[in-house]
């Protein structure tokens, strides 16, 4: 894609551990769109996780290319390209909410106002509004990923990278905050790059979805999404949902018999 937001060519990463070399991502070729919502799903150590940390300029590939907004992922981290979401929502406990949404940006200087101004905005946005000076130990599993959120969007960076942020929750919980996730991006029109184990999740969420094979980890599928843009939760009942659900199933199980 010539006008990829996030675009890899050959993609390789091989880490070098005391048992021999570990072969995580292989011959990775992708692009994504600005304002996509693309979901990365597979197995354990297939590599989903790597792929974001080295868009994220966190590993480095040892072999093809990365290009974030055109440049190198680390000139893309130190222009403030992205905001990342982790497994766990990693809140400073002595802090509270809106201190810890405010940490990017007392990090990069913001003003005392601009950073009032952009805190009570993105709290706002995720449904956290009164709870600005409660601290992470008063607030749910739930909460406190949409605090992590808050805190990602709060320097409006375009592009949004979540690695499994709802995968220690329960269903219920998931499933609400899988619809505001959807109503977050709708709003704010971000670039989303998500990884999942659920394959309801990743369809549900997803423009595209990308299914990944075990190590050494390969794209087995590239499926685009024929839902619209506005999905109720019941939408994952209907025919071309699970389609799509099968699709991916199919994909993973093909993955599973890859021989390398």
């Amino acid at each position: 894609m010539s006008d990829a937001v996030i675009s890899a060519r050959n993609l390789e990463l091989v880490f070098e551990t005391n048992d021999g070399p570990v072969h995580a991502l292989k011959d990775v070729n992708l692009g994504i769109g600005a304002g996509e919502f693309v979901s990365f799903i597979g197995p354990s150590g297939c590599g989903k996780t790597t792929f974001l940390r080295v868009v994220a300029a966190l590993e480095e590939p040892t072999g093809g290319e990365v290009a974030v907004n055109g440049m190198s992922p680390d000139e893309a981290r130190r222009a403030r390209a992205y905001g990342y979401v982790f497994q766990a929502a990693g809140l400073y406990p002595w802090r509270t909410i809106a201190k810890n949404v405010r940490l990017p940006l007392e990090i990069m200087g913001y003003s005392g106002a601009e950073m009032a101004d952009r805190v009570a905005r993105m709290l706002d946005l995720v449904g956290l509004k009164g709870f600005e000076k409660k601290f992470p130990w008063q607030l749910s599993g739930g909460m406190q990923q949409r605090a992590s959120i808050a805190r990602a969007l709060a320097f409006d960076a375009p592009i949004l990278l979540m690695d499994e942020p709802f995968g220690a929750l329960d269903e219920i919980v998931r499933d609400h905050l899988n619809e505001q996730l959807l109503q977050l991006w709708a709003k704010t029109g971000k670039t989303c790059l998500f990884v999942t184990h659920s394959i309801p999740e990743a369809v549900y969420l997803s423009t595209r979805i990308v299914v990944m094979s075990p190590r050494p980890g390969r794209i087995i599928d590239v499926i685009d999404s024929p839902l619209p843009r506005e999905r109720p939760l019941d939408i994952r009942e209907t025919p071309e949902f699970l389609e799509v659900a099968h699709r991916v199933r199919e994909g993973l199980r093909a993955g599973h018999s890859y021989e390398d």
